[in-house]
């Protein structure tokens, strides 16, 4: 058994975090024991326990965007990392970008491979970082437009070296058979039609937009339904964000009665299969994983194009694709789908097997798996 330690900042289960579960759950099938170093408790370490996985808890902050990476390689977190992969014997660690600059010479140190996947398509490296970045073992990437937004242009490392894995959607938690109809029923949506957006509260994420198009959808549709799932605030700004948020639908009886507000749910595919429609209204999405998983369960998308979603869904085919900020564009298409009973179902069915053939958790682990193998001794094997 190949033990493999993810280390990350983040410990709530947001997009990123929940993908790195997904993977894990997947290299159990490639020989590999799935460890987990993460800077508190939280919604992350608690879905790595279920698991009976090993967590190891040390509370740091992540680094921002402006390490040096010759400084951050003598703070103490490194020194405590390399205890946690020599005490553990662990074979490979695997980091997120902000606990790379500890990881990577905590890796160095107990003479183990080091890699990371970039995840944001703005996590560009500065100059006095470039050296680092390729020293790194193996660098995976969410999706073609994080790769390049991290390369730049001209790329400043051979582009080959990094590798596109999609973030993996098990498919079997997210299909066509889950039963929504004890979501619909809580909302008092029986027989009408229902609209979910999934995403923790920031600004990014497009609530605005989300609100805005609810309101245009209304006019013509009166019956239909929304529902806002997700929390994971991070910050001030995104508290003083959710605030606006709630306050603009608040001022509207016809928004404050149509619009529910589910908060964090630990079982976003049963809230997805009470959908007709999911929408993804961020300004910009990396990879976007609600997108796939919406394919996964058969659910027709309608997403704003900015970044990961341009690869993802195919515009119509799985759904539609719009402007970011555009609530005008992605109500038309909203209530294109609300009206046509066969477009969704034709959606709902490519997106399914689109999400099978090229986002499937297995898939995306066994070439992640083939990938961190090639890196290893060969008595790990």
């Amino acid at each position: 058994m190949k033990r493999i330690l993810f280390a990350s900042s983040y410990t709530n289960l947001g997009g990123g975090e929940t993908a790195t579960l997904t993977l894990a759950e997947q290299l159990i099938n490639h020989g590999y024991a799935p460890h987990l170093f993460v800077a508190g408790e939280g919604a992350f370490a608690t879905a790595w326990r279920e698991h009976d996985w090993p967590v190891h808890i040390h509370e740091y902050r992540g680094a921002t965007t402006y390490f040096v990476p010759a400084v951050w390689a003598q703070f103490p977190l490194v020194r405590e990392l390399e205890r946690v992969i020599r005490d553990n014997n662990i074979d490979v660690i695997h980091s997120d970008y902000h606990t790379l600059p500890w990881a990577l010479p905590a890796a160095r140190h107990a003479g183990i491979p080091g890699v990371w996947t970039c995840m944001g398509w703005w996590f560009r490296p500065k100059r006095w970082q470039r050296g680092f970045f390729r020293g790194v073992d193996a660098v995976f990437a969410h999706s073609e437009a994080i790769k390049n937004g991290f390369l730049g242009e001209p790329p400043f490392m051979p582009p080959e070296r990094i590798e596109v894995t999609y973030p993996g959607v098990d498919t079997s938690r997210f299909n066509p058979r889950v039963d929504g109809s004890a979501v619909r029923e809580q909302i008092g949506a029986a027989g009408c039609q229902v609209v979910v957006m999934v995403g923790r509260f920031q600004s990014v994420k497009g609530h605005d937009t989300f609100i805005e198009m609810a309101a245009r959808v209304l006019q013509r549709l009166p019956r239909t339904h929304f529902i806002i799932a997700g929390e994971n605030i991070q910050s001030g700004r995104d508290s003083g964000y959710k605030r606006r948020i709630l306050e603009r639908v608040g001022r509207s009886r016809r928004l404050s009665t149509h619009i529910h507000f589910l908060g964090h749910r630990n079982d976003i595919e049963v809230v997805m299969a009470a959908a007709d429609v999911v929408v993804t209204p961020s300004h910009f999405e990396s990879f976007g994983v609600v997108n796939v998983e919406a394919m996964a369960a058969g659910k027709p998308v309608v997403s704003t194009n900015r970044g990961g979603p341009a690869e993802t869904v195919v515009d119509g085919v799985t759904g539609f694709l719009v402007p970011p900020k555009d609530p005008d564009a992605m109500a038309t298409r909203v209530i294109e789908l609300l009206y046509s009973d066969a477009t969704r179902h034709s959606f709902g069915t490519a997106g399914r097997m689109r999400a099978q053939q090229v986002f499937s958790a297995d898939a995306v682990a066994e070439r992640f798996a083939v990938r961190v193998d090639a890196l290893l001794p060969q008595h790990n094997h």
